[in-house]
């Protein structure tokens, strides 16, 4: 699939996304996001992404928190465009999606991404989201580029550890040694 070539596959893959977050009725990470698309539709991740920011700028969608959710634009949208949609992507969405999204929700995402922020120092967010409500996020500086993505790929390798013993520290900070 070319991004720039098959308009009706553009507009189907962004109606597939609308017609999901609206059977959903509650938002939902990225990861997760992606992990329904691909039970019913191929797609790049690529492609998905630009989708998402295609709908994120003409308002069908909103994101916080790094969490998806249709808009009443989006919503009305959807209904104009949803015969777009075959009828077997429907069946299967509606026929699969519980049982998708009931596993997808025992599952805890580690996330982490870096920024340059306006002096030219480097933001980490490193999160912990479970049920697509984010249980735990840091965000840090970093001194260089190769600093930040030491910290971030740090984060992704090894939040199992990380995580209790920042908690452990969080709650008991007398205990200056956490196992």
């Amino acid at each position: 699939m070319k991004l720039t070539s098959d308009n009706d596959t553009l507009a189907e893959n962004k109606v597939l996304i609308l017609y999901i977050l609206n059977k959903l009725n509650s938002p939902i990470n990225n990861d997760a996001l992606m992990q329904l698309v691909i039970l019913v539709q191929d797609m790049n991740y690529f492609y998905f992404q630009q989708f998402l920011l295609d709908l994120l700028e003409n308002k069908y969608i909103t994101e916080k928190d790094s969490l998806y959710e249709i808009t009443e634009l989006g919503k009305e949208t959807l209904k104009l465009t949803e015969d777009l949609l075959p009828g077997i992507i429907k069946f299967r969405i509606d026929n699969n999606i519980k049982e998708e999204l009931d596993e997808i929700k025992n599952e805890v995402a580690v996330s982490s991404e870096f920024f340059v922020d306006d002096d030219n120092n480097f933001l980490v967010k490193c999160k912990l989201v479970e049920n697509n409500t984010t249980i735990f996020e840091i965000s840090t500086f970093a001194g260089s580029r190769d600093q930040a993505k030491i910290i971030s790929d740090n984060w992704e390798q090894n939040a199992n550890d990380l995580y209790p013993k920042m908690m452990n520290l969080l709650v008991n900070p007398s205990e200056k040694n956490c196992h």
